[in-house]
C-alpha cells in the first residue's frame, strides 16, 4: 500500500467533533491497520488515542513517530449532501479535509512503522492522539497517564520554510496564551458620568499596557524565536445611555519557550482582573544531536538541502515536550495548507515524508 492510498482511506473517514461526528471511527481504523499490518503491541485507549509499541525489553531510550487523527470541520464544499468527506486528487496533490493537517502525514507514520524493524535496543513507537485541534486533550491525557518518549518526531507541517518545497526539520515552535482581562466599573446615567465607574475607560487604560509590551524572545538550537502579544477583541456596555460597568478584553500572546509578556501588569489598575482561557505550550527540542540525525534523515530523503527551522504554530509537541520529551516536527504540509476551504498536500512530498520516518527509526535510537 502506498501512502497515497493510505491517506484516501483516512480522509475518507469523518473525524471533526460535532453533533454528527467525533473521532472514534478514525481511531478504530489506525488501531484496526496496526493490529493488521504489525506484529505490534497496540493500544486503542480511553480518550481516543491510539498508541502501538515495538521493542523496549531492554530499557533503552524510546523514539515516537506522532500524529493525529481529528481534523477541524469541514468547509460545506468539502463534504457531500450525505455527510460523507469529499477527496479530490489532481495534478500530483491531494485535496480535502485532513489531507495536509494530518492524515497524510499519519499515513506516512504508519506506513513507515509498519515497515521499521524492531530495534536492537529501545522502544520504537506509534501514537495518534485523539483531540489535537481541541487543544491537545488526547495527548494531554496521554501523559498524565505516563507517556513519556525520550524522543518523539510529529508529522504537523515543516515543508517550504527555509524555501519552496523544501522539508525541513523545525526544533521550536510557538505557543499560544489566550487571556480575557476583565474590567468593572459602576453604572450611572450617561448624562452623569461622575455618578459611575466607566469601565471601558478602564479597559482602554489596560489595553495601553497591553500595546506596550516588549514580545518574548529566545533562541533554541541558535534560531531566535520571537512571540507576540494582541489585543484581538473588546466587549463592552449596555446601551448608549448607560456609563458600562463591564468590558471584556482579549488578549492573545505567542509564547516561547520559558519567556511569557507580563500580562499580570494590567491587573494594577483598580477593577482590573485577568483570567486565562487557553495556554498551549511552546515547543524547544534541547538535544542538538537528535535534532542533527533527523536533519540528517531529511536529506537523505530529498535532493533538496533541508533546515533546522521554527514554527509559529502550537502543536501536539509543546504538551510533549513540556512532559520532557525531546522533539521535532517534520512534515508535509506548508504554511497556508491547513484548514481551508481548498486543504491540499503533495502526494510526492508525503511519500518524502514517509522516507524520512523511516530514515529515523532506522538510524534512533543511537
Amino acid at each position: 500500500m502506498d501512502v497515497a492510498s493510505l491517506t484516501r482511506e483516512l480522509v475518507s473517514i469523518p473525524s471533526h467533533a460535532g453533533p454528527d461526528s467525533d473521532e472514534s471511527a478514525a481511531g478504530e481504523f489506525v488501531a484496526a491497520w496496526l493490529r493488521e499490518h504489525t506484529d505490534a503491541a497496540v493500544e486503542f485507549d480511553d480518550h481516543g488515542n491510539v498508541i502501538a509499541r515495538k521493542g523496549g525489553g531492554d530499557g533503552g531510550e524510546s523514539l515516537a513517530l506522532v500524529g493525529h487523527h481529528d481534523v477541524v470541520p469541514p468547509d460545506d464544499s468539502q463534504i457531500d449532501a450525505d455527510g460523507n468527506y469529499v477527496l479530490d486528487e489532481r495534478d500530483g496533490r491531494l485535496y480535502g479535509r485532513g489531507t495536509a493537517d494530518m492524515k497524510g502525514c499519519l499515513a506516512a507514520a504508519m506506513l513507515a512503522f509498519r515497515d521499521a524493524s524492531e530495534p536492537n535496543s529501545g522502544e520504537l513507537v506509534f501514537a495518534s492522539f485523539a483531540g489535537e485541534e481541541r487543544g491537545g486533550v488526547g495527548c494531554r491525557a496521554a501523559v498524565d497517564d505516563g507517556f513519556a518518549p525520550d524522543y518523539a518526531v510529529v508529522g504537523e507541517g515543516s515543508t517550504g520554510y527555509s524555501a519552496t518545497g523544501v522539508t525541513d526539520v523545525a526544533v521550536a515552535h510557538k505557543g499560544r496564551r489566550g487571556s480575557t482581562v476583565v474590567a468593572e466599573g459602576a453604572a450611572a446615567h450617561a448624562s452623569e458620568p461622575e455618578a459611575g465607574e466607566n469601565a471601558i475607560y478602564r479597559a482602554t487604560d489596560a489595553v495601553d499596557i497591553v500595546r506596550d509590551l516588549d514580545f518574548p524572545t529566545t533562541e533554541v538550537l541558535g534560531h531566535e524565536l520571537t512571540g507576540s502579544v494582541a489585543v484581538t477583541e473588546i466587549d463592552g456596555g449596555s446601551a448608549w445611555n448607560v456609563i458600562p460597568e463591564r468590558c471584556e478584553v482579549t488578549v492573545d500572546e505567542r509564547t516561547v519557550p520559558d519567556e511569557r509578556a507580563p500580562l499580570e501588569r494590567v491587573e494594577a489598575i483598580d477593577g482590573v482582573s485577568r483570567r486565562v482561557d487557553q495556554d498551549l505550550p511552546p515547543m524547544a527540542c534541547g538535544d542538538a544531536g537528535f535534532a542533527d540525525a533527523v536533519l540528517d534523515a531529511a536529506a537523505a530523503a530529498q535532493d533538496a538541502r533541508p533546515e533546522h527551522v521554527v514554527k509559529p504554530h502550537a502543536t501536539d509537541a509543546g504538551w510533549l515536550a513540556a512532559a520532557g520529551t525531546d522533539c521535532v516536527v517534520v512534515g508535509a504540509a506548508e504554511p497556508g495548507e491547513a484548514h481551508t476551504a481548498e486543504e491540499t498536500v503533495a502526494i510526492e512530498v508525503l511519500e518524502r515524508c514517509r522516507g524520512i520516518y523511516e530514515n529515523v527509526a532506522a538510524s534512533w535510537p543511537e
